[in-house]
């Protein structure tokens, strides 16, 4: 045991060295973050966690999340040790072409999930070990937080989810090391509140210093034998190693220049000795991530002019889709009736997570699921998702495979009133690199954007609707991602417009009141709003003339500025006034949204 702690000494050293050196080569980082955890991270790459080096991307290891990302200089000098990057490509940290970057990302296939917006690696923490359960891996995820996160609420969403699951294969090491970015964090080194804050979840908590390797030990080894999710606080000191550094405030974020780096490797370097220790804890993984390249496909019955809020065809979809596919899970947010995700509970329980009320945490727990080959679903009402935006960015700089659903978009909600109309969304997910943004109108296109979803790389969101509204298209038409549907056209065609979800209902009235005053419109179902028709609607433009967008959302980020950005100039209707509680009909006619609206807008724009 002698050796092997003296050897986990020398291995925190050199972290400590190769992290000074990357960082004052790159010009800037966070060293002094990174000495802190020197000891956590020695003592779970080389001794703790049980894992293939040459295949950390399988699910059959245990696995660790740099919850604290700015740390992240730390994270690729254990990889140098592992012999997985070269000391050479170390120094090339952050520069223009390195895989390296200033936070953890997946260009790196070692690395998982993106990390460094912080208080998000908990819950995807809580989501990987939750997906080992799921998939009967017997391994750990341990995380590495650090204190200034511990303000972050998600961080507490993701510890009380935790706690109350059990969820025994999750280890949380806190590095206290009491200091934060512009001064002290908010508990500093008290320990004991830590703790008792935490147990209140229903956690197993530890407390040890985390520079001694005998106590790190020890710690890890009775949270390996916990019943409940464990909590290590390790007490720490910032910038440990280099005596000119440590628990000295104003250094976060500060790299050393070339004196400062002289003076620090010679403190450090008479440390490392036992340079020859060799590791016991590397196996031999064999279990890839799951397959998520199976197609799912649907089948619809409905029967055209039927009134099926959109909602409920989401929910039928789910299951069916779940008959498909052992591997998918659907997540809520204490909102499955009306969702209609309860349709999947129901058929599935074993592969439903109730998340409650903390869309933050669901997010990141469905990043987590995801890594490992799961087909993750999760829905809420589209305006609480906008709390969790910062979670949908990070999963986007992941390349996670999220299938995300909001209902009750818009004003069209009612009576509910403003707090509860999601009039953002479309701009958000919109605003995703590579994300898909889908808008059905019935409950044909919503069934059929689903599946379509459920096949589609990257983030797709969903956007359903609460009332009822008519089934317009039969049971074997056909949607493609970036498509749209063309449901009136003529060559007489003076203005096309164009509307998504609800709005295409209203279209289709003032289509017909201005037929009747010989007013030819073309009516288009922009269901695929990101990506857009671009051909159809470019058609439409040089053929009419004129193009009207019409959407149950604000104007800023919706359809008409997708529409605009491909170089059209529509004329746009949106959510533009005050808000406030009342009858859907009444609301969307006081917005100019609803047919009337439309057709005045039409009349006005042909006479102009």
């Amino acid at each position: 045991m002698a050796n092997v702690i003296k050897g986990l000494e020398a291995k925190a050293n050199l972290l400590r060295l190769h992290t000074l050196r990357s960082t004052s080569q790159a010009g800037s980082g966070h060293p002094t973050s990174c000495l802190s955890c020197a000891e956590i991270v020695s003592v779970l790459f080389f001794n703790e966690m049980s894992f293939d080096p040459a295949h950390m991307e399988y699910i059959d290891n245990d696995e660790f999340v740099l919850s604290k990302g700015h740390a992240a200089p730390i994270l690729y000098a254990a990889l140098v040790e592992m012999g997985l990057i070269s000391e050479k490509k170390l120094l090339t940290l952050r520069g223009f072409t390195s895989k390296l970057e200033g936070h953890p990302s997946t260009r790196l296939k070692e690395i998982r999930v993106a990390t460094g917006s912080l208080g998000q690696g908990l819950s995807i923490g809580f989501g990987m070990a939750y997906a080992k359960k799921i998939c009967n891996i017997n391994k750990r995820i341990y995380v590495l937080v650090g204190d200034g996160e511990m303000a972050e609420g998600s961080v507490w969403e993701a510890i009380n989810l935790a706690g109350k699951l059990e969820i025994s294969n999750l280890i949380a090491i806190l590095d206290m090391n009491r200091l934060g970015q512009s001064g002290p964090t908010m508990l500093g080194w008290n320990s004991e509140e830590y703790a008792k804050r935490i147990e209140g979840f229903g956690w197993n908590t530890i407390q040890c210093d985390g520079h001694d390797v005998r106590e790190l030990l020890t710690a890890l080894s009775k949270a390996k034998a916990s019943a409940t999710p464990t909590f290590v606080i390790a007490k720490t000191v910032k910038g440990k190693g280099v005596s000119f550094l440590e628990n000295v405030e104003g250094k976060h974020g500060k790299v050393l220049n070339e004196e400062e780096l002289r003076r620090a490797q010679a403190e450090i370097l008479p440390r490392i000795i036992h340079g020859d220790f060799q590791p016991k804890n590397f196996i031999h993984a064999s279990t890839p991530k799951l397959d998520q390249k199976a197609e799912f496909t649907i089948e619809t019955d409905y029967e055209k002019g039927e009134m099926v809020t959109t909602r409920v065809a989401y929910g039928k979809a789910l299951v069916k889709l779940g008959e498909q596919n052992k591997n998918m899970i659907v997540l809520d947010g204490d909102v499955k009736n009306s969702t209609y995700t309860d349709f999947f509970f129901n058929k599935f329980p074993s592969r439903s997570l109730q998340c409650y009320i903390s869309e933050q945490n669901m997010v990141s727990i469905a990043v987590g699921l995801q890594t490992h080959g799961l087909k993750v679903f999760l829905a809420t009402f589209s305006c609480f998702l906008t709390r969790a935006y910062d979670q949908m960015r990070m999963a986007a700089y992941s390349g996670a495979e999220l299938k995300i659903s909001g209902s009750h978009a818009g004003i069209s909600i009612g009576e509910d009133g403003p707090s509860q109309m999601g009039l953002e969304d479309i701009a958000l997910v919109r605003s995703l690199r590579g994300s898909t943004v889908l808008y059905p109108c019935d409950a044909v296109s919503c069934e059929k954007l689903t599946c379509l979803s459920a096949n589609q790389n990257g983030i797709s969101y969903v956007r359903t609707t609460r009332p009822k509204t008519p089934v317009i298209y039969e049971n074997d038409e056909t949607f493609s991602i970036g498509g749209c549907k063309v449901l009136y056209q003529s060559k007489n065609d003076v203005i096309s417009i164009l509307a998504s979800g609800i709005t295409v209902h209203e279209a289709l009235k003032a289509y017909k009141q201005l037929k009747d005053e010989a007013i030819s419109t073309r009516i288009i179902d922009c269901y695929s709003v990101k990506p857009l028709d671009k051909i159809t609607l470019r058609k439409a433009y040089e053929e009419t003339g004129q193009l009207l967008t019409v959407e149950d959302h604000y104007a800023q980020g919706g359809l008409g500025e997708a529409v605009a950005s491909l170089g059209f100039q529509p004329h746009i209707l949106a959510v533009r006034l005050k808000l406030h509680s009342g009858p859907p009909e009444k609301l969307l006619a006081e917005q100019g949204i609803d047919a009337d609206g439309i057709v005045k807008s039409v009349k006005k724009i042909i006479d102009m």
